[in-house]
């Protein structure tokens, strides 16, 4: 259903996946991978966005590398090899993308991540400020030195975790909660009982993948999504 397409990337050229509206200029969608790469899972979560009304861009941030599902020690070795700032060049170079783009409307896009991912969304959403209309995180926030500064982050947040997760443990999503809450952000976070890391993954490796958790998760992403990008 999608196409690849490049976008300009702050000097350079960034390219990604993108799967445009089944009708007319709808919101637009930012689509961060997992630590995988841009692989078939992460294109088809844009195919299943364009059905449901939006226009939904995939960035390449690994740039052509790729990690297959049995490659978990690959992949944390794309992922820890990730430049920051040039991960931040390409999500900064897909949101004007899409703004710019005839199949998108509104002043704003959203942002939805898995994993690395849904980390990344967060960080995204608190550099472009109110370029970002709305975000959500799939089993993935930063953390510590990898928290970016909060004060521009104005998209509210809808944060998905994992009871069991651990990658990315309840304890620490539930302090940024507190954290940007007290900062008077507009953050829900939702638990998922006896649910591990990548419960949306219908193919994972963790074997974790659990089919009701990740539907309910999908209907409050999309009420989410309409009710702040509209």
């Amino acid at each position: 259903m999608g196409e690849n397409v490049e976008f300009p990337s702050n000097g350079s050229t960034a390219g990604g996946y993108l799967t445009p509206a089944s009708e007319g200029a709808q919101p637009g969608l930012v689509v961060l991978q997992e630590w995988w790469g841009l692989d078939s899972y992460i294109k088809s979560v844009c195919d299943e966005l364009s059905k449901e009304g939006f226009t939904a861009l995939a960035p390449d941030l690994y740039h052509g590398e790729i990690a297959k599902h049995t490659e978990m020690d690959k992949a944390a070795e794309l992922m820890n090899a990730l430049p920051p700032d040039r991960a931040a060049r390409d999500m900064g170079g897909a949101v004007t993308f899409l703004l710019g783009h005839e199949a998108v409307r509104g002043h704003s896009v959203g942002v939805i991540g898995y994993c690395m991912g849904g980390m990344l969304s967060l960080v995204l959403a608190a550099q472009q400020g109110d370029k970002v209309g709305a975000v959500v995180s799939y089993y993935g926030y930063p953390s510590g030195d990898s928290e970016p500064d909060w004060s521009n982050l104005t998209a509210p947040v809808l944060m998905h975790v994992a009871e069991n997760d651990d990658f990315f443990g309840p304890s620490g999503a539930e302090h940024l909660e507190k954290k940007l809450k007290d900062m008077d952000k507009d953050v829900t976070m939702h638990l998922y009982p006896g649910a591990g890391h990548a419960f949306a993954l219908d193919h994972n490796a963790l074997g974790t993948h659990d089919p009701d958790s990740q539907r309910q998760a999908w209907v409050r992403t999309l009420e989410f999504l309409r009710e702040h990008l509209g």
